[in-house]
């Protein structure tokens, strides 16, 4: 008999989670999650699931548009903001029933509970008990950052986003990164006013420069305000309900929401990880090894809530590789390099692999191919927003460093095509490759 009530005892129920929860009791071992809100973590309950469905929902005002000079028309169409936010909550019920399913369906004991760590292998629950682990696995993700400024209580944060009681005519978004350039495109697209302020002048840190560059010019043509190297001074609420918003000095500018979107935090508060000593870096994630390990033997951690990659596909990969060195004797690792990553901005970006200019930094000799077109669809409703595609080429061998898209489906293009990159493949091999025609994945095998 063991001396300890769990195997493993994991905190939080998102993707990580519930992935190292699920695999490791498959393996046999004994396993419990608390999980103090609902199961399926940030991704699933507020986060990239909810808010792709916000982007399908919105993107009907333009294939309304579009579809006049595909033959179609729609007489009275109109929008009702209810509808699309009590079906998303809906369908964030079903997923939240799914992934609970799923952890009992493999004798995953469930507790809603918040939990803290006491000790190296002891937690307490917020009924006052407490209980043993021989591993201990944190996964409870980030939660948003708020800048303190006079009035920011009243601003919202991605979280309470899905839950508008009705579509704002005028939003104010705070952020240069995805989550402020996909909530925009959404609310743009709904028929709301957008305004992004930026406190430098730069958006999509991170990726390829032309690439931002262009959805900064087509965003602008969509009518979204850019606000640059501008910064909050105060937010008033009006006797209206609506806000007065004041930036750099000037005079107030109104909105019905405020959304900060400025970045997110490990969510370490009140876990209690300095009973059992776990060290954190100066950003508050929690340190940990290749192999998820904390400085502290028997406690991990996996997700968000480290120095990694912000991303639930990483989350659920680190999940599994815990599980399999832990519990199967079988030890992984994860391989960050050659990481695709998307943007669901309207058009949206996609992309895998070294940026043009961390290709000349690493490497010096490149070729940079591009392809700047309009796609069919695109030219045949008379919209003049063009997709731009890049490959960045080592110079010698041939090698692809990177590939970087804006287009229409770009993220569904691009999964297949960062197989080839994470493979180490040549460009020749994509022009080796037939093109599918009509269609704009062929561009990637028709780079000159």
């Amino acid at each position: 008999m063991s001396k300890y009530d769990y195997d493993l005892f994991v905190i939080g129920a998102g993707s990580g989670g519930t992935r190292a929860a699920r695999v490791s009791a498959s393996y046999g071992a004994k396993v419990a999650v608390a999980e103090e809100y609902r199961v399926g973590g940030t991704c699933v309950i507020r986060g990239c699931v909810p808010k792709k469905m916000l982007v399908y929902g919105s993107h009907f005002s333009e294939d309304l548009e579009d579809g006049k000079n595909f033959g179609w028309t729609w007489e009275n169409a109109k929008f009702d903001w209810t509808k699309l936010r009590d079906h998303i909550l809906s369908d964030v019920d079903r997923l939240n029933n799914a992934y609970t399913e799923t952890l009992k369906n493999h004798d995953v004991e469930i507790i809603l509970e918040r939990a803290e760590i006491v000790g190296p292998h002891e937690v307490k629950l917020s009924s006052g008990k407490t209980v043993t682990a021989k591993y201990i696995l944190i996964a409870v993700g980030a939660w948003p950052v708020k800048p303190d400024f006079p009035g920011s209580e009243l601003a919202q944060t991605s979280n309470e986003m899905f839950h508008l009681e009705k579509l704002p005519k005028k939003v104010i978004i705070a952020g240069g990164g995805y989550i402020a350039n996909e909530f925009a495109g959404i609310f743009n697209g709904l028929g709301s006013e957008v305004t992004v302020v930026n406190r430098s002048d730069v958006i999509l840190r991170g990726y390829d420069e032309s690439l931002r560059d262009r959805l900064l010019q087509i965003s602008l043509a969509k009518g979204i305000s850019y606000k640059f190297n501008c910064t909050f001074d105060k937010i008033e609420q009006r006797d209206d309900g609506g806000f007065d918003v004041y930036m750099d000095g000037k005079d107030a500018v109104q909105a019905d929401v405020v959304l900060i979107a400025t970045g997110r935090s490990p969510k370490i508060q009140g876990l209690g990880l300095e009973n059992a000593g776990v060290e954190t870096n100066e950003k508050g994630a929690i340190k940990v090894d290749e192999y998820s390990q904390t400085n502290v033997d028997s406690i991990y951690a996996v997700g968000d809530v480290t120095d990694r990659v912000q991303l639930t596909p990483v989350a659920i990969r680190e999940g599994q590789a815990f599980a399999d060195t832990m519990f199967n004797n079988d030890p992984k690792t994860v391989d960050y390099r050659c990481i695709p990553s998307a943007v669901f901005s309207q058009p949206p970006i996609a992309s895998v692999g070294l940026t043009e200019g961390e290709a000349r930094t690493q490497y010096g000799n490149i070729k940079v191919y591009s392809s700047d077109f309009r796609a069919m669809r695109n030219a045949f409703a008379d919209r003049p927003e063009r997709s731009l595609y890049k490959m960045i080429v080592e110079a010698t061998s041939d090698k692809i460093l990177g590939l970087h898209m804006i287009g229409p489906d770009a993220p569904e293009i691009l999964q297949a095509a960062a197989i080839a990159v994470k493979a180490g493949l040549t460009k020749q091999a994509f022009d080796d490759t037939v093109a599918l025609h009509p269609s704009m994945a062929e561009e990637l095998v028709l780079f000159k």
